[in-house]
Order: structure tokens, then C-alpha cells, then sequence
């Protein structure tokens, strides 16, 4: 007989070892961002939210891609489930309005919540880069705001942007305090991304002028939709992790059968009862999701002073 994840923690609450922040730890924002489409950032955004809610984090995850790949992850028809009032486009569309709390919806992972996105959020990065075009430029903390405003019920925030630097990205990346760039070693996805970074140290730059400066606790890389029989891909692998050096999650998230049948199901390998391919391919599988999650998990703890100093006790940081 098992336990449902409520169920343990419950029993975290009573024995106190539930992992959470303490009140004056700042909250962990993370975007898992890239610019360029089918690198594996919404399947890395909800298996990280969904690790964390296992672990006994306090979690939200705010989708704030119109494709809303990572609302599907969760078993919505985001533009036959959802309408735009479900979604981030109120809150960023209408000033008078203060708190998230309305789009945050319970998930089946006890604690963690969903703010959802559907196609309609796509009519915000015309609206918010026409306003900010008149003008407006303190709608880029619009965001930061609605976070704000929901930070204290959470430890994490996992946020999965549109892959392009547009106004909503802008507005991501100025509300989160770390990132994490999943990057396939394949020459096109390795050069989009470097493309990326350049673009954003220039935009960062132009937002530091503006008095905008994102602040990034940590920036890590995850080298995604790895194949490792593929001898190109081994020797980009290799050489991202000489550019990259610490900041390269050292697990590779390789390439599966079981996150594509996962995903057809409208699932993530977490969700799964058992094997959809067999018991080795899922085993090596969650494997490689629990490592890279780990090592990401670690990064977040160590953003908190009341959990830093038991990291260097256990020789984690």
C-alpha cells in the first residue's frame, strides 16, 4: 500500500520536515528560458514544478506562453477548457487590478498551483508593447508585481515564457531572480542559443539604463533532447560544458521514448503508473529528470540563508 503525496506531507508537517523557506527567504523565481522553440522548456518547466511539489516545496507554476504547452502538461484543452480571464492577460491588461490570486488554480500534485495560458494571451505582447511604445515603461513590472503579490503562500515560482524575447519574456525576465537555458547540442539549437545570450546581455544592459536590471541569484544551463549516439551531439556536449563550466547542469536530460508517450497523454513522466516503453527505458528516464532537478533544487536552497548554512554543513554548497 502507498502514500498520496498529501498524505506525506502531512507527515512532514508533523515530524517538521517539510522543506520550506523560512519567512524572510526570498522567494525563487525561475524562468526557463530560451528563444527558440522545441528545446525542451515547457517539458523542464513542469517536471521541475512537479520534482519540487514532490519534494514538499510550496509551488506555483505561471504559464506565460499563449502555446501553453506547459497548461497541456496538466491535462487542460487550454482554448476549449480555459478563457483569457483564466489566464495572466486581466491581470496584465487591467492596472486596477492587484493580486494573481484569482488565475491560481490547484493542480493534482498537492502543493503545487497553475496559472494557466490559452491563445489569448498572445493579444498581450501587441497591447503591452504598444503601451510601452507610448511610453509606459513600468508595465515591464507589471508581472514582477503579480508575483509579488502571491510570493509569500510559495517557496518556488517556475515560470515558462513565450521562446522570444518579446514584451511578456522582457516582463519574465525582469521578475525572476534565477534562470535556467535548456540547450540542445545540435548546431542550430547551440548557435540560436548563443544568439540568445547576446541578446540578452544587450537587453539586460538597455534595462539596467531604464532602471529595469533583472538581479539573478544563479543562471544554469541544461543540455536538453541529448543523444549521446550521435558522435556531433557528444562533442557539443562537451564542448558546452568547457563555455559553460559551473553553470552547466551536469546531468544531461537525454532524450526519451517515455517523455514522448507522457506527453501524447497529455502527462509528464512523474504522473505515469508505470512504464509506457519498459521498466529500463523509465527508470533511466527519471534518472536523468531527478538529476537535473537535484542539482536545480540545490541551486534554490542555497538562495535561502536558512537553508545555506545546512548545505555547507553537508558539504552541498
Amino acid at each position: 500500500m502507498g502514500y498520496t503525496l498529501a498524505q506525506l506531507n502531512d507527515m512532514r508537517g508533523l515530524f517538521g520536515t517539510r522543506p520550506w523557506r523560512a519567512a524572510d527567504d526570498p522567494c525563487c523565481v525561475v524562468a526557463v528560458q530560451n528563444f527558440k522553440g522545441g528545446v525542451g522548456k515547457s517539458t523542464l518547466s513542469v517536471h521541475l514544478a512537479q520534482y519540487l511539489a514532490i519534494q514538499g516545496y510550496r509551488v506555483a507554476l505561471i504559464d506565460c506562453d499563449s502555446q501553453a504547452s506547459a497548461t497541456t502538461l496538466f491535462g487542460y484543452v487550454p482554448d476549449l477548457d480555459l478563457t483569457e480571464d483564466d489566464t495572466l492577460y486581466p491581470f496584465l491588461r487591467q492596472e486596477e487590478m492587484t493580486s494573481l490570486d484569482y488565475a491560481l488554480r490547484k493542480t493534482h500534485f498537492d502543493g503545487l498551483e497553475l496559472i494557466p495560458a490559452n491563445l489569448r494571451l498572445f493579444q498581450s505582447e501587441y497591447e503591452i508593447a504598444a503601451r510601452m511604445a507610448r511610453g509606459q515603461g513600468g508595465l515591464i513590472d507589471r508581472l514582477s508585481q503579480g508575483i509579488a503579490s502571491i510570493a509569500d503562500r510559495f517557496d518556488v515560482i517556475v515560470l515558462d515564457p513565450p521562446p522570444a524575447l518579446g514584451a511578456i519574456s522582457l516582463s519574465v525576465l525582469r521578475a525572476a531572480n534565477a534562470l535556467v537555458v535548456p540547450v540542445p547540442p545540435t548546431v542550430m539549437d547551440f548557435s540560436s542559443t548563443a544568439a540568445f545570450l547576446a541578446m540578452l546581455d544587450e537587453t539586460i544592459e538597455t534595462l539596467a539604463e531604464r532602471g529595469f536590471a533583472p538581479t539573478l541569484k544563479f543562471l544554469r544551463f541544461v543540455a536538453s533532447k541529448v543523444d549521446e549516439n550521435k558522435s556531433m551531439q557528444k562533442e557539443l556536449l562537451t564542448l558546452m560544458r568547457t563555455l559553460f563550466g559551473h553553470a552547466m547542469v551536469r546531468t544531461p536530460l537525454k532524450d526519451s521514448a517515455e517523455i514522448d508517450n507522457a506527453t501524447a497523454r497529455l502527462m509528464t513522466v512523474y504522473e505515469l503508473d508505470g512504464p509506457v516503453t519498459s521498466s529500463a527505458v523509465r527508470n533511466r528516464c527519471l534518472t536523468y529528470l531527478d538529476g537535473v532537478n537535484a542539482e536545480l533544487e540545490l541551486d534554490i536552497r542555497a538562495m535561502w540563508p536558512s537553508h545555506l548554512s545546512r548545505l555547507r554543513k553537508e558539504g552541498l554548497a
